[in-house]
């Protein structure tokens, strides 16, 4: 690529004024001689995360002719996309020679996955120059266990998820502090926003008709782009239909078994261990997530079913056909994402009668936790369920305490020492969520 063209896109980025958007609430840490690494789901905000660690940097003091942006979607990167991305360190030098050895530089790669050969590149960049890198990337072009291989341990890899509830209610504007009563209200009514659009942030000010156009669009995007093409893979149609099948399943169990026999059924010449690679091709995507059945036992856990979620509960609702009958569904796939936006392992539980709970997981210090998810517990044959299949579990699994998460029910059960609380959505999402760094 022609270097002053190269010194001109680094300059126009130096002279544009930032929009650093919506605080991101992730808490990560920036580590000497690492890459930071930021993956997620696409359109999920990770190059407006970068333009925040950009911003805080210029606030710190330091001066943006010390910061290189490239996104390697921009189209006048095409040739440094192809190969010769060591340019860049020449480019940027030949603006500012002073620079070298003497001052930090702060290099910025969007969607690094673009350009080829670019292991090397960062891993020589590392080691050789004064500076620090970040690196943002497609969740199907540049996977975290990708990259640990790739680049040999000189990076970090972060993840970012669609808004949580509370960057929902901050680009709302919406306070919740003090928690008032008409705070509280505001709150209420927002929960219920957020559980019908979801959290991609482009989605937030569009109207009704544009927001599911764009999850539509998006969800296109994730099947077609970033797992069909990436992966070459040989049956297209194949791939659509079991992306169908199952984000109009989720909170429900899977089998590959099972899939395929319906792929089959819809005249797709496929086999078992091409369907499994599908599902690993969704969850690489970040696009679905399978949950497994806790057990000590790796291989009880892998045999049994699975459960499948899904990134987010607006895109199911703009993609398929669930109404309103499946709405205790979707409040479980947006507790579920809550949970995995914090970074804890889930599992569901099956108690040796057969009853099940929806979620256990365990805190960073190993301590279990329950959660039982239902949109409303006033049929009482519904609640005696409920109850029961915590009772069992807590006893099987010694565990002093469980949740009942509902859309907007409020109550603490005591059945003998052992509380069950019955808590709204929105105040599980509100107490649970990690605040930022």
């Amino acid at each position: 690529m022609d270097k002053n063209a190269l010194q001109q896109i680094i300059l126009d980025f130096q002279d544009q004024e930032l929009d650093p958007g919506i605080t991101r609430h992730v808490q990560y840490e920036i580590f000497p001689n690492k890459a930071f690494v930021c993956i997620g789901v696409r359109r999920c905000g990770k190059s407006t995360l970068l333009y925040q660690i950009i911003t805080k940097l210029l606030y710190q003091g330091e001066p943006i002719e010390n910061i290189v942006y490239l996104n390697f979607f921009d189209d006048r990167l095409w040739e440094l996309k192809k190969g010769g991305i060591g340019t860049v360190i020449e480019a940027y030098y030949a603006l500012y020679p002073e620079k070298k050895k003497s001052e930090k530089v702060y290099y910025f790669f969007d969607e690094i996955q673009e350009a080829k050969d670019w292991e090397p590149f960062i891993d020589r960049l590392l080691r050789t120059e004064n500076c620090e890198v970040y690196l943002s990337g497609s969740s199907a072009k540049m996977l975290s266990k990708e990259i640990s291989t790739q680049m040999r341990g000189r990076s970090l890899t972060w993840e970012l998820f669609p808004f949580s509830f509370k960057e929902f209610l901050d680009a709302r504007q919406v306070k919740y502090h003090p928690l008032n009563t008409r705070n509280r209200l505001i709150i209420q009514k927002a929960c219920d926003d957020y559980f019908r659009n979801g959290g991609f942030p482009e989605t937030l000010s569009a109207s009704k008709r544009i927001r599911i156009m764009l999850l539509q669009e998006y969800y296109k995007a994730i099947l077609h782009r970033d797992i069909i093409e990436r992966f070459d893979a040989l049956h297209p149609k194949a791939v659509i239909d079991t992306g169908y099948r199952l984000i109009s399943s989720v909170a429900s169990f899977y089998s590959v078994n099972k899939l395929t026999d319906y792929l089959k059924s819809l005249g797709h010449k496929v086999s078992k261990s091409f369907v499994g690679q599908c599902i690993e091709w969704f969850e690489d995507a970040y696009f679905l997530f399978s949950v497994k059945r806790y057990s000590i036992s790796v291989n009880k856990q892998n045999i049994n079913l699975k459960k499948v979620y899904c990134i987010d509960q607006g895109m199911v609702q703009a993609v398929t056909s669930m109404i309103t009958q499946d709405r205790g569904h979707l409040l479980e796939n947006m507790v579920f994402l809550h949970l995995r936006r914090q970074g804890f392992a889930v599992w569901y539980y099956r108690t040796k009668n057969g009853k099940e709970v929806d979620f256990i997981w365990l805190d960073k210090d190993r301590k279990k936790h329950l959660a039982q998810v239902c949109w409303t517990l006033k049929n009482e044959k519904t609640k005696h369920r409920e109850v029961t299949s915590l009772l069992t579990t807590l006893e099987e699994q010694q565990i002093e305490s469980a949740l009942i998460i509902t859309h907007d029910e409020n109550e603490t059960l005591q059945t003998g020492n052992i509380p069950i609380e019955i808590i709204p959505a929105w105040k599980f999402l509100m107490e649970n969520t990690t605040s930022p760094a």
